[in-house]
């Protein structure tokens, strides 16, 4: 499988805080990642230099085989990367199909193309299977999986290559997570983007990923496909390295 992504011997300090030590970690196209570790192991560092919004102080991203130097999270985007954070980025007192043309609305000057835009939103979230009232409906009154859905749909529908989901389960019940585990598998069918979810859940990430990253102080301590690894497994890695940071 080749590399939609490939990040080689990437660091990040701050100040005299080390947040990423060495980190190798591949992509394969059409692959979905997950990336687990504990709460300041790294991963929203590393994700963040993914996606074009800090710049790595070691090290080199490549897309696709070709390395570049990721200027802006404009930058990323324009290259097929784009990251689903876990506020979203959307605006609730607009429509869906506003939030899905946020900041490239189709313009009739000097009018905005409603009516377009409105058509091509449902038939993009029917095409992916993304059930919500009505495309009309203001955001706030939609449900937590519902937005993470939207917020999904809208980064495949701007063209993403390389969906970047940082927890998109959290703090969701089971009936909304999966909705969002199955438009994750929907999109792997399709093989159209590949995709690394930051999870804390490590039943979801094995139920849903093709392989899984730990990341343990700034360096991928482990990487294994999910058919080969196990729930057990994966605790008692993160449990034995918090009985060693902690001398027990």
């Amino acid at each position: 499988m080749s590399d939609a992504l490939r990040v080689e011997n990437i660091g990040k300090r701050f100040g005299g805080v080390e947040a990423l030590a060495d980190v190798t970690l591949r992509l394969g196209k059409g692959e979905v990642l997950g990336l687990i570790g504990d709460n300041g192991a790294g991963k929203s560092t590393l994700i963040k230099i993914i996606s074009g919004f800090q710049r790595p102080d070691t090290g080199r991203i490549l897309i696709d085989g070709t390395e570049v130097s990721l200027r802006s999270v404009d930058h990323a985007r324009s290259l097929g990367v784009d990251t689903v954070y876990q506020d979203l980025a959307l605006v609730n007192e607009l429509s869906v199909y506003h939030n899905m043309f946020l900041n490239r609305e189709l313009v009739r000057w000097p009018l905005l193309s409603n009516r377009a835009m409105r058509r091509r939103a449902a038939e993009h979230l029917a095409d992916m299977g993304v059930r919500i009232p009505s495309v009309d409906v203001e955001v706030a009154k939609l449900s937590g999986g519902q937005r993470q859905a939207i917020a999904v749909a809208r980064s495949v529908y701007s063209d993403a290559r390389i969906l970047l989901l940082d927890e998109p389960l959290a703090a969701m019940g089971a009936k909304e997570g999966t909705m969002i585990l199955d438009l994750v598998r929907d999109l792997k069918e399709r093989g159209e983007v590949s995709i690394i979810i930051i999870a804390h859940n490590y039943a979801q990430v094995l139920d849903v990923c093709d392989r899984v990253n730990l990341l343990q102080h700034g360096r991928i301590a482990f990487d294994k496909p999910t058919s080969e690894t196990s729930l057990q497994e994966l605790t008692d890695l993160v449990v034995a390295d918090y009985r060693r940071s902690r001398g027990l």
